[in-house]
């Protein structure tokens, strides 16, 4: 099976593939995900088939309209209407309890709780309208690789084994949406994201972050709390300080293969770089960063044979929250020693 890639326009013809159960990848303002009618038991299976992704691992629902999540979500309470009101169409992903028997436990991973996002892209949320069904989301990636912020990076991956790809360009964020988990009696923040702790608790008050290690025998209650996410072919070590940027490239320029350098322009402009280290430039802040991390690794995914990647580390704050949590999930918690 050949993908075909589709123009923003030519969203019905995309729709049709989605009814008829069909594969269908999308844009979104953070990266593109992997849409399937979320209703359909064997489309959504055919997601995990695709992606090589654990089947415990739950699906994220995607819609176009607060009235598609009613359908089945249990009554929304005020704190999550708030919520709603105030970040959608946007980066944020809600877990709420379910209706009994409204969703498939393919889609659940077998929970009684589903994720709910609308995604602020245009041409998705009419997508879904057209379809008049809501789709699952996963990023649509091979299981554990960097999450594709391009078409291009889609069909690398995917290509063969999906109907089709609608291509809208690049992502805007660039990392995936926050998840708060509101199925609970404290709302609980359970991936980072675009929309930090501070502007959710300036809507709903307080809210906790859940840190915890999931079991090998724990189903996740959202995307990424699992299994090794984000890691290209070569290894990423974190660089915590600007100052130790140095003592990599020293430790670069001794080895014979390539090493690739993931960093901001003011750290760039300070080096002096080897000859065998490619350079990837992160901009000029932490929000430039965030929307270029996954689109560098997959730059030295597929364009470059290095041994090594070293990036620059944020303060854990804000939405360097949401960046470091990508990268050391990349970098499998590694970080470059002195």
């Amino acid at each position: 099976m050949e993908t075909k890639i589709f123009k923003p326009d030519e969203v019905e013809a995309a729709a049709k593939l989605l009814k008829q159960g069909e594969l269908v990848a999308f844009p979104t303002e953070t990266v593109y995900g992997l849409g399937a009618d979320a209703t359909n038991e064997q489309a959504a299976s055919n997601v995990y088939a695709a992606k090589g992704r654990p089947s415990d691992n739950p699906l994220i629902v995607t819609v176009s309209s607060i009235e598609m999540v009613e359908r089945y979500a249990q009554p929304l309470t005020d704190e999550v209407k708030q919520l709603m009101a105030k970040f959608w169409p946007g980066s944020l992903t809600i877990v709420l309890p379910l209706k009994p028997g409204t969703l498939s436990k393919t889609v659940t991973g077998g929970l009684d709780t589903a994720a709910f996002r609308m995604p602020e892209n245009q041409v998705t949320l009419k997508l879904i309208a057209t379809a008049g069904i809501p789709i699952v989301g996963p990023s649509a990636n091979t299981s554990g690789k960097p999450s594709p912020t391009l078409a291009k990076h889609v069909y690398h991956d995917l290509n063969g084994k999906i109907a089709g790809i609608v291509d809208d360009g690049p992502t805007q964020v660039g990392v995936e949406s926050t998840i708060i988990d509101m199925s609970t009696d404290t709302p609980t923040i359970l991936r980072p994201g675009a929309v930090t702790v501070a502007e959710l608790e300036q809507v709903i008050g307080d809210v906790k972050a859940d840190h915890h290690h999931v079991g090998a025998n724990e189903i996740p209650k959202a995307p990424g709390m699992k299994y090794k996410h984000y890691a290209p072919s070569a290894q990423v070590e974190i660089v915590d300080h600007p100052a130790d940027f140095k003592a990599a490239m020293d430790w670069a320029s001794k080895q014979n293969e390539a090493i690739g350098l993931m960093a901001t322009d003011e750290v760039l402009a300070q080096l002096s770089v080897p000859q065998n280290v490619e350079t990837y430039s992160l901009g000029k802040d932490i929000q430039s960063a965030t929307h270029l991390l996954f689109a560098g690794l997959r730059h030295f995914d597929l364009e470059s044979e290095v041994k090594v990647i070293f990036t620059e580390g944020f303060d854990n704050t804000g939405l360097g929250a949401a960046y470091m949590n990508r990268l050391d999930k990349s970098a499998g918690g590694m970080h470059f020693k002195k």
